[in-house]
């Protein structure tokens, strides 16, 4: 087994000499799906300034290290225990298999873009040891398999276990492999373990639907990839089981899970986006993915409901979702704090998921407008430039006592990272009827094959620092097709497609599109510019897209955000940081007429635009009054891109009115003083910082 990160790393630098293979039955002929098709990842090449070094990052740092964090924490010698290649007891949480599984996915996503012999040996390796670890009737999950097999616990307790969550990321992560290997090796592990399920639950049989959604998703994954319906049928019972009473539990007595795991009512009668923000967001992509396979509208009208609920009174100017802490979920609505914020890593991935989805579906841009809002500032946050370390919960206000870190003992969002960042490329482009979308702006190539004709599109561009995205469009034959554009909401003064936020002031500059170098006027469809023409090879079109910086209010009942600004360009949200601003930024006030520049740094932060300008402060005076003090200049950087130089202060939502920013402390004795105490805590200083708390929660 391999031990140092050095050694996996280099495992990513050897190319493979033999193609890989993928599967060529690998597509069930399904009689429904999604209305729009995704173009997947292995048919999209980056060659992008911002998104191909990311991608190397991925591949030669975090899947290698997240290899060796799954080994040295035991998560794959609890595979060996159970495999009975070692003996010992089970070591970490309960649910520590699903790590693995995403980390694996992540793995074959990459081996599609850059094959490497000893990643794919190393994988091989992996799921040997998990057919080893696997029962004869396809049970698999490590916690009751050492350091014996308990078959008397199985199923006990599938409300908090999660069982059923491992294998639905197991269900995912094989079907990658299969995708790109055409190895059934890792797909017959998992369709084992899946028709096991099918055999346990069911009508007639256990009823219980699992305590965290994921499953369902997987489910829908192996249907797509066998073509046997037993496993759609499997991921519908699940989602009709929450909400309702049933055979659940080994006795038939448990009740329901509550609105912790949205299982308070049937799927179908839920409007409201409640509890545990990544269970939430799974079971919604779950339900956009059944409804799309069978046709189910009553699970379309509901997440169209929970969707407009969440972007109307619960998403944060990042994208993040699922303000409460506590319950690591959605508070009520137009509940935001921004220092209290989690927005967990893993539920801004899960809400890239679902969006994706409701687009496939409904082919609005305004699901893309979300998709990218996290994409560039929520997501990109919950990992470092380097790779190796990560945020779970994702603030939007800090005093210094955040950092991201090398691993958690819930190593859910390290994991999660690791597959999802291969995986944007497949959410650049898609195609219905013979038509193709063009929804996100990265420099590189994809293929599509749609309605019997081949076309490549070609993108060059400086996304995001740069407004112009060049398309070169190559069909095979010449033909007519509509080619859709996304013209942004934020291109549109719309910054999300509710009230939630607005920008300041509205802009007359709008975007402008070339085919050929001739201007055309924008047909918008749907958030789409939509250009309907006989195409042939050699054709071109360039949109130019307005990227002022824009100042951007949140809707009055977000209490946090009143008398405050957030800062954006293009789909990038800006933070302040103490590192630019003589440590400290909770105090500036920036108003409505000061005068802001943005300027290309390449020697910050791996390159990044800055804006700058000019800002007032507040202090409290010895009588508790709060008053003006000094102006400065201010700097802000994209939000994704802070907390890599130290601990200290960092706002989204920087002051525009006085009232608003946390004025410097006078200058009292107390304040000079030194604080410490025997247990040492980073908000110590709190004591000191002449700010009442609202209450003990505070």
């Amino acid at each position: 087994m391999m031990h140092k990160r050095q050694a996996i790393a280099a495992i990513v630098m050897l190319s493979l000499s033999a193609t890989l293979c993928p599967a060529q039955d690998q597509k069930a002929e399904l009689t429904r799906d999604y209305n729009i098709k995704p173009v997947t990842f292995n048919n999209v090449r980056v060659e992008d300034r911002f998104w191909t070094p990311r991608l190397e990052t991925s591949r030669k740092v975090t899947i290698p290290y997240c290899f060796e964090k799954c080994e040295e924490t035991g998560r794959i010698r609890n595979f060996e225990k159970a495999a009975g290649l070692i003996e010992g007891k089970h070591e970490g949480i309960y649910f520590n298999d699903s790590d693995v599984y995403k980390v694996m996915e992540g793995a074959a996503y990459s081996l599609q873009v850059q094959p490497e012999t000893m990643m794919r040996l190393y994988l091989e390796k992996v799921i040997k040891i998990m057919a080893g670890a696997q029962w004869e009737d396809g049970y698999l999950y490590t916690f009751y398999s050492v350091p014996q097999r308990q078959p008397e616990k199985l199923w006990t307790d599938v409300q908090r276990k999660h069982e059923q969550y491992c294998v639905g990321h197991m269900y995912e992560a094989a079907v990658a492999h299969y995708r790109v290997t055409g190895e059934r090796s890792f797909l017959d592990i998992a369709t084992s373990n899946a028709d096991l399920i099918c055999d346990v639950f069911g009508p007639g049989k256990r009823t219980d639907p699992p305590g965290h959604q994921e499953i369902e998703i997987g489910l829908c994954k192996l249907y797509r990839a066998t073509g046997d319906g037993k496993y759609l049928d499997q991921a519908k019972f699940f989602l009709d089981q929450r909400g309702r009473k049933g055979n659940r539990g080994p006795n038939g007595d448990k009740g329901l899970y509550g609105t912790y795991a949205q299982d308070h009512v049937p799927v179908t009668e839920q409007t409201t986006a409640v509890g545990h923000s990544v269970r939430a967001a799974y079971l919604y992509t779950g339900m956009a993915d059944v409804a799309a396979l069978t046709g189910n509208m009553e699970y379309v009208h509901a997440i169209d409901a929970i969707w407009k609920d969440v972007v109307d009174t619960k998403l944060y100017i990042t994208g993040g979702i699922g303000a409460a802490g506590g319950h690591e979920g959605f508070g009520g609505h137009y509940e935001l704090s921004n220092m209290r914020a989690y927005c967990e890593t893993c539920a801004s991935i899960a809400n890239i998921y679902w969006n994706h989805r409701m687009f496939l579906m409904h082919g609005d841009a305004k699901y893309i407008d979300i998709l990218e809002r996290v994409l560039y500032n929520a997501a990109l946050s919950g990992i470092s430039m380097e790779g190796n370390r990560f945020f779970y919960p994702n603030p939007l206000e800090s005093i210094g006592q955040h950092a991201r870190s090398p691993w958690f003992g819930c190593a859910c969002c390290p994991s999660n990272v690791a597959r999802f960042i291969p995986s944007v490329p497949g959410y650049t482009y898609a195609h219905k009827d013979g038509n193709v979308y063009v929804n996100l702006f990265i420099s590189g190539t994809g293929e599509i094959e749609t309605a019997g004709n081949k076309i490549t599109l070609t993108q060059k561009t400086g996304y995001p620092w740069q407004n112009g995205i060049h398309i070169a469009v190559e069909p095979e034959k010449q033909h007519q097709f509509t080619l859709f554009v996304r013209i942004p909401g934020w291109a549109r003064n719309e910054p999300v497609p509710s009230d939630l936020y607005r920008f300041l002031k509205n802009r007359k500059e709008e975007p402008t599109l070339e085919v050929n170098g001739r201007p055309v006027r924008i047909d918008l469809q749907n958030g789409f510019a939509a250009i309907d023409r006989t195409w042939k090879a050699g054709d071109t079109v360039f949109l130019r897209l307005p990227m002022p910086i824009r100042r951007i209010i949140a809707h009055e009942n977000i209490v946090d955000d009143r008398g405050k600004v957030a800062l954006q360009v293009g789909p990038v949200v800006y933070c302040l940081e103490a590192p630019d601003n003589d440590g400290e930024v909770l105090n500036l006030v920036i108003p409505d007429d000061a005068v802001l520049r943005g300027r290309f740094r390449r020697d910050l932060l791996d390159g990044v635009v800055t804006i700058t300008g000019r800002a007032g402060t507040v202090k409290r005076t010895l009588d508790g009054d709060i008053i003006p003090a000094s102006e400065r200049n201010f700097t802000a950087i994209p939000y994704y891109a802070w907390a890599h130089r130290g601990r200290g202060q960092m706002t989204v939502w920087p002051a525009r009115k006085p009232e608003a920013a946390r004025p410097e402390p006078a200058d009292t004795l107390t304040y000079k003083s030194k604080t410490t105490a025997s247990f040492v805590h980073v908000s110590l200083d709190a004591i000191k910082d002449q700010i009442l708390p609202e209450n003990s929660a505070d």
